[in-house]
């Protein structure tokens, strides 16, 4: 802030700040905008105005507007949509004008729509919604929105208790009062407009005094001079020629000049609208919205059009087309009156004849019967349909021109009536015949159907009864094979058991014989069998008994060959003579070795005789085993000769009991052959007895091996200990003391 040349500095508060960028940001989209619409004009702009003969522009119309809260941008839309659908009625109305001049109407009658009044409401000087606006921002600080709501209200609605204006365009509810709503009624409809959204700021759009600093000393070019179209743009120069600053314009101010700028450029144009509809808000193909279509007709002045146009004469036909639509609506009007062709004739004389046949039929009452009381197909459904409004309507309703007729809306409705009831009847008509040749022709094929029915019906009936017949013979013939059937298996069955009853009562004979044959044989096998087993066991138990004496006597000769000790002493005295020849090898060895090659050599060489010795023990082992094995079958063999003995003498002994008591033919047969049990025993005893000479040989054999196998060992450690002894020699003293190794030996 300066005052006198003194510049005050006071920092903003947040919203504060924020407002200002945003007027600042504001103004430089606006100025940029200005600038560029500028330079885009500069660039194809005509250097002499006056050369240009046409030109073409295209005009965008943004739609009126009308939401929940509606504010200061929604007042402008609305504002230069009222002003554009004058101009459009304007526009209908010289159009109009025009075509009736050229086919000679009369027209001053006609009345059309003026909104006028809702544009003065809005822009008026002093009452006007806009210059009231723009005189409450005229007070500064003192203005405010609610101050000029409430001045509207005065102005508009100054008797108590008063909603709605004098011109009907301005009204508000006490409750809307309240709040600081006021409503406008539009040609599409009222918009309530609520004051309290910051209107005296919008219409304001002042620039922080910042931020004109900051645009007038920017180091930009380009911004200074944006800005200086902003400003040549928002000055008044109304007032140019009063001395001072220039003062700036209003927003609404502003728009009000370039709005009149706009209207009166398409007033000197011929202008064209294109309404483009917007079925959906979804953008989905085949779908219409009933509402939102109404909406947009409604909001862009459609209707608005369609109801101007109806103030004059909304429908048009041509001469031509009049004749022959409206034609039929006289049918007992005779061709020589009216003809029903308009072919070389005069279509305006035969429209005009037609109206005034029409208007005069019309006044008469509607006859259906003849003069003789009969009625005819056509006039009996036309006298049953409901009846059409009559035709009488002013003749000046229709206008008869040069080349079209102009009608109103009641005359031509009063016309299409009728001409939809003829229709009708004439429909209907026609559809009664079309039914009749329907059901004719729907009789006739069903006559044939049915005789084809019939026909068909009788050959069944026929086929059936003959069916029936060969049912009843191949029943027969069935009843017939069923019985055979079963008389033919009760006969089977009857057979069958009898060749079964017989079959069992002959195996039963059979069987019988069979039995007592096999009793006698089993019987005669059981006295021969017993014979042969007491026969047989008695052997047997002689040959044991024989066995066990010869076997007890070959164990008591192996027991005193075992105690007999001379072979032992012999076969350890070859082992020591053995042993002798070694040590007086070794101790050549020793004598002829001075060093411990010579040791080494000779622990070699008793290593290669210990080699040799377990060598030998293996084969001693071997054999060893051969000849316990022998010897232990030669003790089983003694032991099951023991138990045959044991056998055969209690056979015996039964067989002494029994001799006394019985003799059979067996005994008695033997002892006319001179042989005696005895003998026999001792026979068969003496045959299978194992011999004592052997066993007692075998017997030697097994000690021999013994003791060989005792004497090897004993060998076979000394030469180890020795060879270890011999070892330790060499690892102690390097020299080998044969002599003292030959002395071990001989003491081993």
């Amino acid at each position: 802030m300066v005052t006198r040349g003194d510049e005050i500095r006071i920092d903003l508060a947040p919203d504060k700040a924020q407002d200002a960028r945003d007027a600042l940001a504001k103004t430089v989209y606006g100025a940029l905008f200005l600038w560029v619409v500028k330079e885009v004009n500069n660039c194809i702009m005509w250097e002499n105005d006056k050369d240009i003969r046409s030109s073409a522009g295209v005009l965008d119309i943004f739609g009126f507007e009308s939401f929940a809260i509606n504010s200061f941008e929604q007042l402008c839309i609305n504002f230069t949509n009222e002003a554009l659908q004058q101009q459009f009625n304007k526009f209908i109305f010289k159009l109009e004008q025009e075509e009736y001049e050229r086919e000679n109407i009369s027209w001053a009658f006609i009345s059309f729509p003026d909104n006028q009044d809702c544009l003065d409401t809005i822009q008026s000087r002093p009452k006007g919604i806009l210059t009231m606006l723009d005189d409450e921002c005229k007070l500064g600080q003192r203005g405010s929105d609610r101050n000029w709501v409430k001045r509207l209200n005065d102005t508009y609605l100054p008797e108590r208790n008063q909603e709605i204006s004098d011109n009907t365009r301005y009204s508000a509810t006490k409750m809307q009062q309240v709040k600081g709503i006021f409503c406008v009624r539009h040609f599409a409809g009222n918009v309530a407009y609520t004051a309290e959204t910051s209107f005296l700021e919008k219409n304001r759009d002042e620039i922080p005094l910042t931020a004109q600093t900051l645009f007038e000393e920017d180091s930009s070019d380009l911004i200074k001079e944006i800005y200086n179209v902003q400003l040549s743009a928002s000055e008044d120069t109304s007032a140019s020629g009063k001395s001072g600053p220039a003062k700036s314009k209003t927003v609404s101010q502003q728009f009000k000049a370039q709005l009149t700028s706009l209207i009166e450029m398409i007033e000197t144009t011929d202008p064209h609208y294109i309404r483009c509809l917007k079925p959906n808000d979804a953008a989905k193909p085949k779908l219409m919205t009933r509402k939102r279509l109404t909406e947009q007709l409604r909001y862009g002045g459609v209707l608005e059009a369609v109801r101007v146009a109806r103030m004059g004469y909304p429908v048009r036909m041509d001469h031509g087309g009049f004749f022959k639509r409206y034609r039929m609506l006289l049918p007992s009007v005779v061709e020589d009156r009216l003809p029903w062709s308009a072919e070389d004739q005069d279509p305006q004389q035969l429209s005009e004849k037609l109206l005034d046949i029409v208007l005069e039929e019309g006044a008469k009452p509607t006859i259906y019967e003849n003069e003789d009381g009969s009625i005819s197909r056509a006039n009996q459904i036309r006298k049953a349909q409901r009846q059409p409004e009559e035709m009488v309507f002013p003749k000046q309703d229709v206008q008869l021109g040069k080349t079209k007729i102009f009608m109103r809306k009641g005359p031509h409705d009063k016309l299409e009536s009728h001409r939809v009831f003829h229709q009708n009847a004439s429909v209907t008509l026609i559809q009664s015949w079309m039914r009749m040749m329907q059901q004719n022709r729907r009789y006739l094929i069903t006559e044939d159907a049915a005789l084809t029915v019939q026909r068909w019906y009788r050959g069944c009936l026929g086929r059936a009864r003959w069916w029936r017949l060969r049912e009843a013979q191949a029943g027969q013939l069935l009843t017939n094979n069923f019985r055979m059937q079963l008389k033919r298996r009760k006969y089977n069955k009857a057979r069958a058991g009898t060749v079964r009853l017989q079959a069992q009562y002959r195996g039963r004979m059979a069987r019988k014989v069979i039995a007592a044959t096999k009793i006698q044989s089993y019987y005669r096998m059981h006295v021969q069998s017993k014979a042969f087993r007491k026969l047989k066991s008695a052997i047997n138990s002689l040959q044991c008994r024989v066995r066990q004496g010869i076997a007890k006597k070959v164990f008591e000769q192996v027991k005193r060959e075992a105690k007999d000790m001379g072979k032992v002493k012999e076969h350890n005295e070859k082992l020591k003579a053995e042993m002798a020849s070694l040590k007086a090898m070794l101790q050549a060895q020793a004598a002829n070795d001075a060093g411990k090659e010579k040791s080494e050599k000779a622990i070699k060489e008793k290593q290669d005789e210990i080699d040799r010795l377990e060598s030998r023990i293996a084969q001693l082992e071997a054999a060893l085993a051969k000849e316990k094995e022998k010897v232990q079958k030669l003790e089983n063999n003694l032991a099951s000769q023991k138990e045959g003995n044991r056998k055969l003498a209690s056979d015996l002994q039964y067989q002494k009991e029994k001799t006394a008591i019985v003799q059979t033919p067996m005994r008695r047969k033997h002892s006319s052959e001179g042989v005696t049990a005895e003998q026999l025993a001792e026979a068969v005893v003496i045959g299978a007895t194992v011999s004592s000479e052997d066993l007692a040989q075998h017997h030697a054999e097994v000690a021999r091996l013994e003791e060989e196998l005792e004497e090897e060992r004993k060998m076979s450690r000394a030469m180890r200990t020795q060879i270890k002894n011999l070892k330790s020699t060499i690892a102690d003293k390097g020299v080998v003391d044969v002599t003292a190794s030959t002395d071990y030996i001989s003491d081993a």
